[in-house]
Formats: structure tokens, sequence, C-alpha cells
């Protein structure tokens, strides 16, 4: 994404909507006076008085027990140094969200204006009542040392700066792996290292934890080889002093017969033939971000025979913080721990390296379009997206903590511990994220049919940044180039076609062509030929004939145009798949317990019980797509006979007992109220002969489209709950509509979905 481009996006993205990207939001019913009166005055008074009495009920009445201080002073942010820290905030509400996102810790972003060491640290003492754990951010070294150290020791709560370890933990699992693979002992290695500042100091002294000497380590900083003549050295680089080399060495001649090199400095500081002098099966960690001490392609054709990892999510092996520091501080304040330690860390490490051993669950395989990924040379670390991160890592940090008694609640039951950290975000939470990497691996043809519009051409040109799809955008070309030059929206890849005006004798030709196919699909359905080369000139019908005849692999539309305007020509020119009856409509709805894929929300006003059947296969296709096991409910407003006649009772009855015939071994039951199939402990406990019982149902089927549609849309608008469709099901080939008003955000996942979907069909 070039410069311009991006500034636009990321300023509206931060101030549409709320400023920001984080809010507070009660946790408990607030709906009456008896709510507020037990939440404030007089009912507060009463867990006040337990706290005061016993101030270990703190973590029983409050938040303090899954609340994290993100704290910075802004000078040391990203790659942009010291600039303030109101100018810092934004990265340390990113960090929150990270936090809340993958391990469901809550976070107060504290932005701390000193830059003296002494107030920093009292300030984060006096705040200490209010936190189970402390994370320090963007600091400066060598300040970021001593807040660090001094805090770990003044402080009763876990503090851990991520800058100095996340990157050390996950490296470190990184290059345990690399190491066993080409059967080199670390404490034989010789380690090159490009970089001297907190993040390279910490991985190494991580590294020297786990075996490597101290004296097989060769630092450099930028000015040169840390060496013990030299009397510049500030810091913790003294640690790191080491005189078996010359002290002027350059880093080129220093990487003769090294086995390692860990880059934590700036792009491009090395090239093919500095690497060619390294010892056999040479590990290269070159982590600079966004550009790499040596590019990644020059790297593996300069040395076939390396192990590469990055910072960098387009390459294999990629280190990325996030691997560690959700689950390490999930891990620490699930057992109440006082300190994040040493073999906290290493715990962390070994859960990391001992994941990547592992099988790996087919939804990352989805997600990374691999038929298999396995340990090895481009797999030595978990990808962000295994869902068993949180589980593994957390776990192993927590045991640690116990083990070296730094944890104040030890945990009993690890089985119960272990399904408790499986079910706080839901493992299908994934969803959005897996089918976008997945689409990236094998990107399609995506026909836009509403590109003269502003969202569709931010969201084309997301796709194509993300690699996602290579988009064809249908309108008016002065229109749309227009709207591209006044947005700042660059895209010189993308192909315009304006199917009202060809702009040459080819896309004439292929006007007329599409008219004539049009008219001998149509010709006995009322229309004339005339008519059919008309309709070819209106977008919605073009694009479909464009992914019919294979000109593109799919197409996203409906965006400016009423939902049939766009379904018809779909259903006309591409059609439904043999065997199909029906086609519908799924909408899938983000909840922070897993996805809901709701059907069908937009096709079928009138339906009988053996189409509410076949709508239930479509979606459960669709399901096992994202490689989710399909829950069924078939929803009404009866339960299992509550109500001996109503019209939908008796549908959802008769359509429930032709899927127990077709498909005896589904989970799928009704008829049933929405929100027992939602709630699997009642459900089990009222009605333990249903086959859903003991399930949280993830497919909801309804009785008519305006039950469906009323649903969703309520769902949407007042749960606030993020959206997905509508997806068409069964057609021959991938047709999406959207929303009208779809977000950018909503368009992109859509044409992710349209993707995978033309990605199956590649390989039915």
């Amino acid at each position: 994404m070039d410069k311009k481009s991006i500034r636009s996006e990321a300023l509206l993205y931060h101030s549409q909507g709320r400023p920001g990207k984080i809010e507070v939001i009660p946790t408990k019913a607030t709906t009456n006076q008896r709510d507020l009166s037990l939440a404030y005055s007089p009912g507060v008074a009463e867990p006040c008085i337990d706290i005061a009495n016993n101030i270990d009920d703190v973590y029983k009445y409050t938040a303090k027990g899954n609340l994290v201080a993100v704290i910075s002073n802004g000078t040391a942010v990203l790659g942009l140094g010291d600039i303030g820290p109101e100018a810092g905030k934004p990265v340390m509400e990113g960090k929150g969200l990270l936090f809340k996102i993958y391990a469901d810790i809550d976070v107060f972003d504290l932005e701390l204006n000193t830059t003296d060491v002494d107030e920093f640290i009292r300030t984060v003492k006096i705040l200490e009542p209010t936190f189970g754990g402390i994370n320090l951010e963007d600091i400066s070294a060598p300040a970021c040392f001593e807040i660090e150290e001094r805090l770990k020791e003044e402080l009763n709560i876990p503090v851990m700066h991520d800058d100095q370890h996340g990157t050390a933990i996950i490296s470190a699992a990184a290059l345990i792996n690399a190491l066993e693979i080409v059967g080199k002992d670390i404490s034989d290695a010789k380690i090159v290292v490009s970089g001297a500042g907190a993040s390279s100091i910490s991985c190494n002294l991580l590294y020297v934890s786990l075996g490597a000497r101290i004296e097989n380590i060769f630092m450099f900083d930028s000015k040169g080889l840390i060496h013990p003549d030299r009397d510049n050295l500030d810091g913790k680089k003294p640690l790191f002093v080491n005189d078996r080399l010359p002290a002027d060495i350059s880093l080129a001649a220093a990487l003769k017969g090294a086995d390692v090199f860990i880059g934590l400095s700036r792009g491009n500081v090395l090239d093919k033939e500095m690497i060619q002098g390294m010892a056999s099966d040479p590990i290269i960690f070159a982590m600079a971000n966004p550009t790499p001490e040596i590019p990644y392609e020059d790297a593996i054709e300069s040395r076939p025979d390396c192990i590469m990892a990055t910072g960098r999510s387009d390459y294999p092996n990629q280190v990325n913080n996030v691997l560690g520091f959700p689950y390490i501080f999930r891990g620490a304040l699930d057992v109440r721990a006082h300190e994040i330690n040493e073999a906290m860390k290493i715990a962390a490490v070994k859960a990391l390296a001992f994941l990547a051993k592992k099988p790996v669950p087919d939804i990352v395989n989805l997600a990374y379009g691999d038929v298999n990924l396995v340990f090895g040379r481009d797999y030595i670390i978990p990808k962000p997206v295994d869902p068993r991160l949180i589980t593994e890592v957390a776990t192993a940090v927590a045991k640690a903590a116990m083990d070296t008694g730094v944890a104040l609640r030890p945990i009993e039951d690890w089985d119960a511990y272990r399904f408790e950290l499986s079910s706080r975000l839901g493992l299908d939470n994934t969803l959005t994220k897996v089918i976008e990497t997945k689409a990236r691996q094998n990107p399609k043809r995506v026909v836009f049919a509403d590109a003269e519009n502003v969202s569709v051409l931010k969201a084309a040109r997301v796709v194509v940044e993300e690699k996602i799809a290579y988009p064809i955008l249908l309108g008016n070309v002065t229109r749309i180039k227009g709207l591209m030059e006044e947005y700042s929206i660059e895209m010189p890849q993308a192909i315009i076609l304006d199917p009202f005006t060809p702009h040459s004798d080819q896309e004439a030709q292929r006007l007329h062509l599409y008219g004539e196919i049009l008219f001998e699909k149509r010709q006995r359905k009322g229309i004339t030929k005339q008519e059919a080369q008309a309709q070819m000139k209106r977008r919605s019908y073009y694009g479909a004939m464009m992914v019919e005849q294979g000109d593109a692999d799919a197409m996203i539309g409906g965006l400016l145009r009423n939902y049939p305007a766009t379904v018809r020509p779909a259903i006309q020119i591409i059609g439904a798949r043999e065997n199909v009856g029906k086609i519908a409509g799924m909408h899938i709805l983000m909840t922070r317990k897993g996805p809901i894929f709701v059907a069908d929300t937009t096709i079928n006003h009138e339906l009988d019980a053996s189409d509410i059947a076949d709508i239930a296969v479509l979606v459960a296709e669709q399901v096992r797509s994202f490689n989710i096991v399909p829950r069924i409910a078939l929803v009404t407003y009866s339960n299992f006979g509550s109500v001996a006649h109503g019209e939908s009772a008796l549908l959802m009855r008769e359509a429930t007992a032709i899927l127990h015939q077709r498909h005896p071994d589904w989970i799928v039951d009704g008829e049933m109220q929405a929100h027992m199939a939602l709630d699997k402990e009642l459900l089990q406990e009222m009605h333990p002969f249903s086959k859903l019982a003991g399930h949280r149902a993830n497919v909801l089927i309804f009785p008519n489209l305006s039950s469906a549609n009323i649903a969703y849309n309520l769902l949407g608008e007042v749960a606030g709950i993020e959206m997905i469709g509508p997806v068409l099901l069964g057609l021959r080939k991938p047709v999406h509509i959207l929303q009208l008003g779809a977000s950018v955000r909503e368009i992109v996942d859509m044409v992710g979905i349209a993707v995978v979907d033309a990605q199956r069909l590649d390989h039915p």
C-alpha cells in the first residue's frame, strides 16, 4: 500500500464512528433501578466492606484480575521514535485490542507524560491497586531496562516489557526448532547479531538462558562490533562484549562460518554475498519490519540450504509477538502470578516450539492453502490463526508460575482450565482471518458490479494490496477513474470495463457474444434477441455472464441496487447446481462465541418442509468448507411439540424429521426456540434427548424469509454484531450480494468468501 493511500485509510479507520479502537462496556445488568442500586449505591458498599476486610477479595468482586495496563511514554514508538505520549496512544489502543481479541484480556492504555525514570516508576507503582498486570510498551533504551527491573522488584503483579521479551520468546522458539532441524547444538552455534537495542539484548539473553554461550555471540550496533575496546557502550550492551574477533571487523567478515544471523536492526544491511560465507544450513532471522535485513527471495536464492524467518506475514516463519504476549499474560493472570519470571518465559518458548511439531489443525491448513503444514524448514513456529495457542501457551505459563512458587491461586483441574481457555473467545472466531488467508493462497478474478462507488473502489484496492483477488471493475470508465483520482485510490493493475459503452472492438465483440448467449438461454422464457442485447448492458447481467463464460471467477454486486436486481441475473445466467432445488441466502453473524450461520435470509418467501431441509443441507456444506462442524437448529416459537398446532411449528417439525432420516449422524434438531438452541446447558437440562443437547447451535434455520431477515437485521443493529453476507448458496459459480451501505471491511470479507468458493470449484 502506498503511503498516501494508507494514510487516508488509517485516519478514516481511527476517526469514523466512535473515535479510537476500544471502549468500556458493562458486564452486569443495568436495565432497572434495582440493578443500579446493586451496581452503585447502596449495594456497592457490600463488596467494598469485604475487600477492606480481605484485600484479596478485590479479585473476586472487581475486574482487576483480568485487567492489564498498557503503559508507555511514547519515546520509542514502532519505527517512529520519540513522538510523545499522545502520538503513541493509537499504538497502545491497538495493543489493547490485540490483548482482547486473542486472549480476552481487558486493557486500559496509559500514556505518561514523563521521561524521568523515577517519576515513571512512581506513577506506575501507585496504580498497582487498579491492575492485575502491567505491559510496558515503546519505551526507549536504556531507560526501559531500569524501569522494568525496578517495577518487577517493587510490584506484586506481573510486569513485562513486550518490546524486550515478546520478540525474544517467539524467536527463541523458532531458533530451537531451526537448530533441531539442521542438527546443531545451541551451545556450539556461532551467532552474529545486527542490532543492539532493547529487543536484541533481551533476545540474546534468552538464547543464553536456553544454552547459547556469550562468547559465541557477536553483536553489532550502528558503530560496529560490541567489543571491550569501545568506550561508548551504554545500557546492557557491555553484557555482550566479545574480543574473539577484531574490534574493527565488518558484519560481512563476522558472518564467515556463522551458524545463525539474528537481525533486529534495519532493512537491507545484508546482501547475497554476505551470507554465502555462512556455515552449512545457515539460520537467518531477518526480523526488521517491514523491510527485512535481507529480502526473503535473495536469501533463498543465495543460500537454498538456509532456514529463513522474518517479521512479515507474507513469508514462511513469521516472528510475530502476537504469538506470545496475550497468552503469557493470560496464564499469569489466571494463577494470579506476582511476576513473569524467566521460567515462565522459557515455558512459553518451549510451548510454542512444541506446538509447531504437533499435527496442524485443518482450520490452519485451510487458512494457509496447504494440504498439510508439517514441521520443517518452512514451518518452525505456529501460525497466528492457530486456535491452540491460548490453551498451549497460557497453560504452560500458568504451570511454570506454580512450579516456581509465584502463583497465588493455583489451578487444580487442568482439563477444566483448558476448556475455559478454549471457550473464552470461541474457537471459531478465527473465521474471517482463515477465509482471507486462504484466499491469498490462490487469488481469483472477481467482478465488482458496482464500481462507481467509493467504498467498492476502496475495497478493491484492499483486496489487491492484501493479495486476495484480482478486481474487474464495471462501470463508466471516466467516472471510476475520477473517483479513484479524487480519493487517491491507486490501482493501476485493475481492469475497468463499461458494458454500456465498449471502449474497444474486443469489448464490443464480447458484449455482442454475451447477448447471444443470454438469448440462447432465455429465448423460451419470453426474451427477444434485442432485449437480450439490451440486458447485457446492465452491469449485473454483464458481470454474471463474465463468471458464466470463465472470463472471471466470481462476482460481487448489489451495493447500489435492490436485491432482486442482482440475484435475478445470477439465477438466469449461472443457475443452480445440479440437484439443488432452492437457491438460498445466508448471513454470518460474528459473535464473541463464534460465528452463527443464519438462513434463509434473502431469497425464498414460501417454503415447505422439504425446501427447509434442502436449505439446511446447503448451509451445512458451506459451513464445512470453513472447516467448522455444523450444529443445526430449526428454530420457531415451539419447543419439541410444546405447541400442538401452528403452521411454522409443524413445518419445522416435519423438516427436522426429513433431516434426521437423510442424515442420522448430523448434529441437527428442532423444532425449538432460538434461545434454547444457543443455551446448551438449558437444552441439556430441559430436553436431554435432543441431538443438540450439550451443543451450542452455530446454524439457525428459520421457517420463512421474514423471520430470518428480521432476526439478522435486529442482531446486527441492536447488538452491534459484525455480519458477513448475504452469501448465495446453491449456484453453479460464486455470485455474492452486498448489503446496501456495506462497509469496506464487509465488502472485503465477501470477496474473501467468493474467492474461497471459486477455489473450491477448482478442486471439488
